[in-house]
């Protein structure tokens, strides 16, 4: 099972004035223990607007050494209760301090610039087309459609009258893709059209379509400032999974209960497999370096009628 890095991996801020801010019976409480405290509670919370967290930490911390003081009054400090959760916590302490100490530094600028760089590269030379499309039962009912805009009468309205597929509600209006997303004869004759062409009935699993072609451009990259910070994340990720994985072979670890070695080789199993599909998406959407959205690009892919044509994840 893979290392999880600390929360602080999101933003490793270290205070320049460690500062008192609030003395409960002669314990000072400084900045870099709110910090802390706040890596370890902040599951707690995602939904607190960001000035009220502050107060709300530090009062979690004044009642803690509250209570943790009267704890030692009372004898808690003595009991094997303590002494356990103390271990637990020493571990959980070196852990963390290990990452922040030796694997974070592992993880340079240079190497987040290179796999922004590489996935940027990928990106720019993948074309994406946004296309209309009117998808009907048969052939003759696709001759039909094909008449009536020869007529003159408008794709959308067209398509909101008689196509079957889901884009109807949107004038057939299926965003912006790329080829590899679309079965085969779809993509075929859609990237064969130029802007503005509508193709002749094409036949797929799914019926007779009549497609426009919209739109056509290049992929983009986000800016590398806003995907930083998510790149160096997936390889810090990779980074704790190498180290993890020699320390291991490294060791010696027993699992003496025999129902629990059955339950650690199926997580462990599916532990993988859910890295591995995370990884073929984040490889087939460009991962951290996804296309810069548009408002087209994001009004298309969010209440488009992509659906079943879309080719599922090899």
């Amino acid at each position: 099972m893979a290392l999880v890095m600390p929360a602080r991996a999101q933003e490793d801020v270290a205070p320049k004035d460690d500062k008192v801010i609030a003395i409960v019976n002669g314990h000072e409480i400084r900045v870099s223990e709110v910090q802390m405290a706040t890596e370890d509670i902040i599951g707690q919370l995602p939904d607190m607007p960001p000035k009220l967290r502050y107060p709300f930490v530090v009062e979690y911390l004044i009642e803690r050494h509250l209570l943790a003081q009267y704890a030692v009054k009372e004898g808690i400090a003595d009991t094997e209760e303590y002494k356990r959760r103390l271990a637990l916590y020493q571990a959980k302490a070196l852990r963390d301090a290990y990452f922040f100490q030796k694997i974070r530094p592992m993880v340079t600028e240079e190497m987040i610039r290179k796999a922004y760089d590489e996935e940027a590269s990928k990106l720019q030379q993948t074309e994406r087309v946004r296309a209309r499309m009117i998808l009907v039962a048969t052939e003759k009912e696709a001759q039909d459609i094909e008449k009536m805009l020869a007529d003159g009468q408008k794709f959308g309205e067209l398509a909101k009258k008689y196509s079957l597929d889901g884009s109807k509600d949107y004038g057939g209006d299926l965003g912006y893709f790329t080829a590899a997303e679309m079965v085969p004869e779809f993509s075929k004759a859609t990237f064969a059209l130029k802007v503005g062409e509508t193709s002749q009935p094409v036949k797929t699993d799914f019926g007779w379509h009549i497609i426009r072609l919209e739109d056509r451009k290049q992929g983009a990259a986000q800016p590398y400032d806003q995907v930083k910070q998510a790149i160096r994340n997936v390889l810090l990720r990779q980074q704790v999974g190498e180290v993890m994985q020699k320390i291991r072979a490294a060791s010696k670890v027993e699992i003496l209960d025999e129902d629990l070695k059955k339950y650690a080789e199926e997580a462990s199993k599916a532990a993988n497999n859910y890295q591995e599909g995370k990884q073929k998406a984040l490889d087939q959407t460009g991962g951290a370096v996804a296309p810069a959205a548009t408002d087209d690009n994001a009004a298309g892919d969010a209440s488009s009628g992509k659906g079943d044509l879309q080719l599922p994840a090899q």
